[in-house]
């Protein structure tokens, strides 16, 4: 599984410019210059693979701004004012300047109700992942900000906020019946996807993390989310705003640890024709043995 990466996402805060302007590169919007080798513009990004479903009609409509070359904090703030009711649950998307120097970039947001948005891929999709999920996004921004104010901005985040910031970047929730969640907490990939195969149907996968949305638009088997099972009872494939508003609701004991488990995108039925093949699980390289010392425990 694919774990360098999400552990980078984690490693270090997001300030204004002249701290540290973060680790993404600018990007043109219509060409996707900048935004990694093979990655595709963002014009045009393939909005029906499955794991964008949450994203795809606000994708679709700022992909029609970017391709006018507005720049992404104002494509994202145009789709945010079509809906007042919506607006006045969202923060505003302004430029990546106008995050003063040495400012902690949670800390600002949760301030001035507004997200400093650079011209790339990664923040394009973190301004997706607010229009769609915003009580769960003001959720991880309060308790990031409270942290913030309480330890102040060091080298190391601590364990809360690794662990917010851990979900907010590479995290995906589902809801699994009770047999196959013991199976997942198993590492028995043979029968989370085989045997219990009939319960991805009701299982409503949604991948929450931004960072993983930008990596998956260059699909590989590797790609790994750090997912969290959620209530079977929730509502399930065709309502995700409200498991979002749920987990809000209760996000310190959503969030405790060991709450996340390794889940291999690609393996999820449905979401990659290869899968279909049961030979596609029998790769240890990416379908690995649950660790020796970690408890198996169905959460």
């Amino acid at each position: 599984m694919d774990r360098r990466r999400d552990a980078r996402a984690a490693a270090g805060p997001r300030h204004g410019p002249g701290l540290d302007a973060g680790p993404h590169a600018a990007m043109d919007p219509g060409t996707g210059a900048g935004a990694g080798a093979g990655a595709p513009p963002a014009t045009s990004i393939d909005w029906t693979r499955p794991w964008l479903a949450p994203y795809r009609a606000d994708g679709e409509a700022v992909a029609v701004d970017l391709a006018a070359g507005w720049p992404v904090h104002a494509a994202l703030e145009r789709r945010r004012g079509a809906d007042p009711r919506r607006a006045a649950l969202l923060p505003r998307f302004v430029p990546q300047a106008a995050l003063p120097p040495g400012t902690a970039y949670e800390a600002w947001i949760a301030a001035e109700r507004a997200v400093p948005t650079r011209d790339d891929l990664h923040d394009l999709f973190n301004g997706l992942v607010w229009l769609a999920f915003p009580a769960l996004k003001w959720a991880l921004n309060r308790r990031q900000a409270s942290e913030i104010a309480g330890r102040g901005v060091g080298p190391r985040r601590g364990a809360w906020r690794d662990a917010l910031t851990l979900f907010d970047e590479n995290g995906a929730w589902l809801a699994l019946p009770p047999e196959a969640a013991a199976a997942w907490a198993a590492h028995d990939w043979r029968a989370l996807f085989g045997r219990h195969r009939a319960a991805w149907a009701a299982a409503a996968p949604v991948v929450f993390g931004h960072a993983l949305l930008e990596r998956l638009l260059r699909p590989r088997k590797a790609l790994c989310a750090h997912a969290w099972r959620v209530d079977a009872a929730l509502p399930g494939p065709a309502d995700p705003g409200a498991v979002a508003g749920a987990l809000a609701a209760g996000l310190d004991v959503a969030m405790a640890p060991p709450r996340h488990r390794p889940l291999p995108v690609l393996g999820v039925p449905g979401w990659w024709p290869a899968n279909a093949d049961p030979a596609f699980y029998d790769d240890p390289a990416v379908f690995r043995p649950a660790p020796a010392r970690r408890a198996i425990i169905a959460a």
